[in-house]
């Protein structure tokens, strides 16, 4: 993926996160907004998963 793709998938995250926002408001769980914004991604086509497993390596 070039400079630029990156950059316009970030910028249609970052209005998918702001759409949320603007749609639910603030004092929610963590949760809901996890779910919406997973639904918003998808509606404007962009793949995305959620709670994804990673290898942490903490002090060692």
């Amino acid at each position: 993926m070039t400079r630029d793709e990156l950059n316009e998938t970030g910028g249609q995250i970052l209005d998918a996160c702001i759409a949320v926002h603007k749609e639910l408001g603030p004092g929610l769980l963590e949760s809901v907004y996890v779910f919406a914004l997973k639904k918003e991604l998808e509606l404007r086509g962009i793949q995305s998963e959620s709670e994804v497993r990673i290898k942490l390596y903490y002090k060692g």
